[in-house]
């Protein structure tokens, strides 16, 4: 409920507090004295977009603070929450927003900064504007769907089919994610089935470069020393090993002779002999390591060739092959798995499209049942107001498919019966526009809406016994919550609980507008002006006594 406006510096404004009260609230005033600025500050404040230049003339700033009260389950409570904004502990929410005289806007939720967009999520929660010239509220065709559930409570049904478009949507993009990683590995397929078939051909190992690097150095080595390390082994074997056993055998001959000591010299011979031996052994084996054919070399050298050059063409070390060879496998293996994972997914997906088109053709039979009813019942408003003769339809086409199901719900109207029916807005004159209007709402009306719903100048063109209908009904939308009415009408402004005057004054050749909160007597005379002009006339007080007792 809208508590207080206070408002500083806005168009013909110097200053106005108001205090609003529950039930039916009414504001009266003449043309031009400033019941629109109410609605345009209200607004302001609220985040809506209206007038550019606000501020008043000679003013640095304008000001608007609105003060609402909230139950604990309003829905202004979630807004704040997503906002980041802290929780109103007791209900009290106050809304505070600044212009300045450059057009800088500034704005605060309980003290605390925020963007029009926050203000704009609040006022959706916080007030209902209803006019002739209104595109927020009942003319507005893209809420008209909202509306239509919101009647026909269709909760349960909206939340089938916003969870199958949820599984729907996720069953679409797995799909898609899917076709999309198999389309980049099918562009590469080729390639992977060549570089594997190439790979399984050549077989790399790890460590197989450093040994066939190591071993092709061996046997060009070997290929350069082993003629040299072959003759010293010959003169191992054979010249030095027979001069020294012919030595030793001429030295033992005549080692018993008493003319010369040959046995050292015979001892250092023997050992001699069998240092030989040893080298002989050694220079063998290594002549034995040193023997290779030819064609190992070769061998050899082609397959280091062919390791690195294979190393070369995909990027990687030698040592990395094997690796490299694995991680594409795993590509042709993911590639064959992924075949198989698409028709899963897409059998998935087919699932979810039955469920989805299921609970969405539900919604959209039940919705159609329900306009019906509704239809049925804005009609029976409507012969109270003086159109008896008038046709509200509900009217369906078909929408894309999305969370709210797959129907576009517009109401349409037609003033006379065989007339063509179009939108609200386009077919209906202002009087009958705003008896269409207000015959809706009350159609639509819940009790636990928890808006103030403000009606501006909804009455025009109406009058007598069409007028009283009109106030009656808005006297019974505000039972048990809070209605704003701006009127021009006698027999509404008599039914309201609360009534303000808007008025002009001249103040030091500045001209400012005024709010007046009216008691029994000056009520009198105000519903009497507005029943017979600038002149009240005795009878005017009578019909307007007359009209607060009916």
């Amino acid at each position: 409920m809208l508590r207080a406006l206070d408002i500083r510096d806005l168009l013909i404004i110097d200053h106005l507090e108001l205090s609003f009260q529950p039930g039916l609230n009414v504001l009266t005033g003449e043309t031009g004295a400033g019941k629109s600025i109410l609605l345009d500050s209200l607004g302001f404040v609220l985040g809506w977009r209206g007038r550019a230049e606000l501020v008043r003339r000679g003013a640095a700033q304008g000001e608007v603070v609105a003060e609402f009260d909230l139950p604990a389950d309003h829905p202004a409570h979630a807004v704040l929450e997503e906002a980041g904004l802290p929780p109103t502990d007791d209900g009290e929410l106050i809304l505070r927003r600044v212009n300045t005289a450059e057009g800088r806007k500034t704005a605060w939720v309980n003290d605390r900064r925020c963007s029009g967009e926050v203000l704009r999520a609040l006022s959706g929660t916080l007030v209902e504007l209803h006019g002739q010239h209104d595109d927020r509220g009942l003319l507005n065709p893209r809420g008209h769907r909202a509306m239509l559930d919101e009647y026909a409570d269709h909760g349960d049904l909206l939340a089938a089919v916003r969870l199958a478009w949820t599984g729907m949507s996720r069953a679409r993009k797995a799909v898609d994610a899917t076709r999309a990683a198999l389309d980049v590995v099918r562009a590469e397929e080729e390639f992977l089935r060549h570089a594997v078939g190439e790979l399984d051909q050549l077989d790399p190992q790890p460590g197989e470069d450093a040994e066939l690097d190591v071993r092709r150095r061996q046997m060009q080595g070997a290929e350069r020393i082993r003629g040299d390390v072959a003759r010293a082994h010959s003169f191992l074997t054979e010249g030095a090993e027979g001069a020294m056993s012919e030595a030793q055998r001429w030295l033992e001959s005549v080692s018993g002779s008493d003319v010369a000591d040959l046995d050292a010299a015979l001892a250092a011979l023997s050992r001699a002999m069998i240092e030989l031996g040893d080298a002989q052994d050694g220079v063998g084996q290594v002549l034995n390591t040193l023997e290779f054919n030819p064609s190992d070399l070769e061998e050899c050298e082609e397959r280091l060739f062919a390791v690195r050059a294979l190393a070369r063409k995909h990027d990687v070390q030698a040592d990395e092959l094997a690796t490299y060879g694995e991680t594409l496998r795993s590509k042709l293996m993911a590639l064959d798995a992924g075949d198989r994972d698409l028709a899963e997914q897409e059998a998935a997906l087919a699932a979810a499209e039955a469920t989805y088109k299921n609970a969405a053709s539900k919604l959209g039979a039940e919705r159609r049942q329900q306009a019906s009813a509704l239809d049925a019942a804005v009609m029976a408003e409507l012969a109270p107001l003086k159109m008896e003769r008038a046709v509200f339809e509900t009217t369906f086409a078909p929408a894309d498919p999305g969370p709210e199901g797959v129907d576009v719900v517009a109401f349409a109207v037609a003033t006379n019966p065989g007339a063509p029916s179009g939108p609200l807005n386009k077919i209906a004159s202002g009087g009958e526009l705003s008896r269409f209007l207000l015959a809706l709402k009350v159609c639509l009306h819940g009790d636990d809406s928890g808006q103030t719903l403000i009606f501006d100048e909804i009455d025009r063109g109406v009058g007598g016994a069409t007028a009283d209908a009109v106030g009656r009904r808005l006297s019974a939308l505000a039972e048990g919550g809070q209605v704003l009415v701006v009127t021009h009408s006698p027999q509404v402004a008599a039914l309201g609980a609360f009534h303000w005057r808007v008025q002009k004054q001249v103040v030091d050749e500045v001209t400012l507008s005024t709010v007046v909160p009216l008691d029994r007597e000056a009520r009198i005379d105000e519903i009497a002006r507005m029943v017979s002009g600038d002149t009240i006339t005795d009878e005017a007080r009578a019909a307007a006594r007359s009209l607060l007792t009916g």
